[in-house]
Protein backbone atom coordinates (compact mmCIF):
# COMPACT_ATOMS: atom_id res chain seq x y z
CA UNK A 1 0.00 0.00 0.00
CA UNK A 2 2.85 2.40 0.76
CA UNK A 3 4.25 1.84 -2.72
CA UNK A 4 0.91 2.89 -4.21
CA UNK A 5 0.94 6.05 -2.09
CA UNK A 6 4.42 6.88 -3.37
CA UNK A 7 3.21 6.31 -6.94
CA UNK A 8 0.25 8.62 -6.32
CA UNK A 9 2.60 11.22 -4.87
CA UNK A 10 4.83 11.03 -7.95
CA UNK A 11 1.87 11.17 -10.32
CA UNK A 12 -0.20 13.95 -8.72
CA UNK A 13 2.00 15.54 -6.06
CA UNK A 14 2.52 19.29 -6.29
CA UNK A 15 -0.42 19.83 -8.62
CA UNK A 16 -2.97 20.97 -6.04
CA UNK A 17 -2.84 21.63 -2.31
CA UNK A 18 -5.87 19.42 -1.63
CA UNK A 19 -4.25 16.50 -3.46
CA UNK A 20 -0.99 16.96 -1.55
CA UNK A 21 -2.85 17.08 1.77
CA UNK A 22 -4.88 14.00 0.85
CA UNK A 23 -1.84 11.96 -0.13
CA UNK A 24 0.11 13.08 2.94
CA UNK A 25 -2.76 12.14 5.27
CA UNK A 26 -2.96 8.74 3.58
CA UNK A 27 0.77 8.20 4.01
CA UNK A 28 0.65 9.04 7.72
CA UNK A 29 -2.33 6.72 8.22
CA UNK A 30 -0.52 3.87 6.49
CA UNK A 31 2.58 4.33 8.62
CA UNK A 32 0.42 4.02 11.73
CA UNK A 33 -1.35 1.01 10.25
CA UNK A 34 2.02 -0.68 9.68
CA UNK A 35 3.03 0.11 13.26
CA UNK A 36 -0.24 -1.32 14.57
CA UNK A 37 -0.01 -4.45 12.41
CA UNK A 38 3.64 -5.01 13.28
CA UNK A 39 4.67 -4.76 9.63
CA UNK A 40 8.20 -3.77 8.62
CA UNK A 41 9.94 -1.72 9.85
CA UNK A 42 7.81 -2.08 13.01
CA UNK A 43 7.97 -5.88 13.26
CA UNK A 44 10.18 -6.19 16.35
CA UNK A 45 7.46 -7.77 18.51
CA UNK A 46 5.39 -9.69 15.99
CA UNK A 47 3.67 -11.91 18.53
CA UNK A 48 2.63 -9.11 20.88
CA UNK A 49 -0.55 -7.10 20.55
CA UNK A 50 0.00 -3.38 20.16
CA UNK A 51 -0.31 -1.13 23.18
CA UNK A 52 -3.42 0.81 24.02
CA UNK A 53 -1.82 4.15 23.07
CA UNK A 54 -0.78 2.92 19.62
CA UNK A 55 -4.30 1.64 18.94
CA UNK A 56 -5.91 4.88 20.14
CA UNK A 57 -3.55 6.99 18.02
CA UNK A 58 -4.35 4.91 14.95
CA UNK A 59 -8.10 5.15 15.59
CA UNK A 60 -7.85 8.95 15.86
CA UNK A 61 -5.91 9.16 12.60
CA UNK A 62 -8.35 6.78 10.90
CA UNK A 63 -11.34 8.88 11.92
CA UNK A 64 -9.58 12.10 10.86
CA UNK A 65 -8.75 10.58 7.47
CA UNK A 66 -12.27 9.24 6.88
CA UNK A 67 -13.85 12.54 7.97
CA UNK A 68 -11.55 14.65 5.80
CA UNK A 69 -12.41 12.49 2.83
CA UNK A 70 -16.14 12.95 3.27
CA UNK A 71 -16.20 16.57 4.37
CA UNK A 72 -13.22 18.10 2.61
CA UNK A 73 -11.82 16.23 -0.36
CA UNK A 74 -14.96 14.72 -1.86
CA UNK A 75 -16.67 18.12 -1.81
CA UNK A 76 -13.77 19.55 -3.82
CA UNK A 77 -14.28 16.85 -6.43
CA UNK A 78 -17.95 17.72 -6.83
CA UNK A 79 -17.22 21.49 -6.82
CA UNK A 80 -14.49 21.08 -9.41
CA UNK A 81 -16.69 18.97 -11.63
CA UNK A 82 -19.48 21.52 -11.91
CA UNK A 83 -18.30 22.38 -15.42
CA UNK A 84 -18.23 18.78 -16.61
CA UNK A 85 -20.47 15.93 -15.57
CA UNK A 86 -17.63 13.40 -15.43
CA UNK A 87 -16.58 14.17 -11.87
CA UNK A 88 -20.16 14.14 -10.63
CA UNK A 89 -20.99 10.83 -12.29
CA UNK A 90 -17.75 9.30 -11.02
CA UNK A 91 -18.51 10.55 -7.53
CA UNK A 92 -22.01 9.07 -7.74
CA UNK A 93 -20.45 5.75 -8.76
CA UNK A 94 -17.69 5.49 -6.16
CA UNK A 95 -19.19 7.22 -3.10
CA UNK A 96 -21.41 4.24 -2.18
CA UNK A 97 -18.37 1.96 -2.36
CA UNK A 98 -16.33 4.40 -0.27
CA UNK A 99 -19.22 4.52 2.23
CA UNK A 100 -18.83 0.75 2.69
CA UNK A 101 -15.17 1.23 3.64
CA UNK A 102 -16.20 4.04 5.97
CA UNK A 103 -18.51 1.62 7.77
CA UNK A 104 -15.58 -0.78 8.24
CA UNK A 105 -13.43 2.05 9.66
CA UNK A 106 -16.22 3.14 12.02
CA UNK A 107 -16.69 -0.43 13.21
CA UNK A 108 -12.98 -0.78 13.94
CA UNK A 109 -12.96 2.54 15.78
CA UNK A 110 -16.03 1.62 17.80
CA UNK A 111 -14.38 -1.64 18.83
CA UNK A 112 -10.91 -0.36 19.74
CA UNK A 113 -10.75 3.43 20.19
CA UNK A 114 -11.45 3.28 23.91
CA UNK A 115 -10.18 0.01 25.28
CA UNK A 116 -9.16 -0.82 28.81
CA UNK A 117 -6.72 -3.39 30.15
CA UNK A 118 -9.28 -6.20 30.28
CA UNK A 119 -10.72 -5.55 26.78
CA UNK A 120 -11.16 -8.76 24.76
CA UNK A 121 -8.66 -8.51 21.89
CA UNK A 122 -9.23 -12.02 20.52
CA UNK A 123 -10.52 -10.87 17.10
CA UNK A 124 -8.17 -7.91 16.79
CA UNK A 125 -5.86 -9.36 14.12
CA UNK A 126 -8.76 -10.39 11.88
CA UNK A 127 -10.50 -7.05 12.32
CA UNK A 128 -7.25 -5.21 11.54
CA UNK A 129 -6.67 -7.35 8.45
CA UNK A 130 -10.21 -6.72 7.20
CA UNK A 131 -9.70 -3.01 7.79
CA UNK A 132 -6.45 -3.11 5.81
CA UNK A 133 -8.28 -4.65 2.85
CA UNK A 134 -11.00 -2.02 3.09
CA UNK A 135 -8.40 0.74 3.23
CA UNK A 136 -6.70 -0.60 0.11
CA UNK A 137 -10.04 -0.67 -1.71
CA UNK A 138 -10.81 2.85 -0.50
CA UNK A 139 -7.45 4.18 -1.68
CA UNK A 140 -8.04 2.76 -5.16
CA UNK A 141 -11.45 4.42 -5.30
CA UNK A 142 -10.04 7.68 -3.98
CA UNK A 143 -7.32 7.58 -6.64
CA UNK A 144 -10.06 7.77 -9.26
CA UNK A 145 -11.37 10.88 -7.54
CA UNK A 146 -7.89 12.36 -7.22
CA UNK A 147 -7.38 11.82 -10.94
CA UNK A 148 -10.57 13.80 -11.60
CA UNK A 149 -9.50 16.61 -9.26
CA UNK A 150 -6.08 16.64 -10.94
CA UNK A 151 -7.59 17.00 -14.41
CA UNK A 152 -10.07 19.65 -13.29
CA UNK A 153 -7.26 21.84 -11.94
CA UNK A 154 -4.65 21.53 -14.70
Amino acid sequence: MLNKVEQAEQKWGGSHTAIDNWINARKLLLVEYCRLAGLPPFDAQRQALPGKEVIETFCEMLMDYVSAGHFEFYDKIVEGSQTNGEGKSLADEVYPQIADTTEMALSFNDSYAEIDDDHDMQGFDKHLSDLGQAMEERFELEDKLIQTLYHDHL
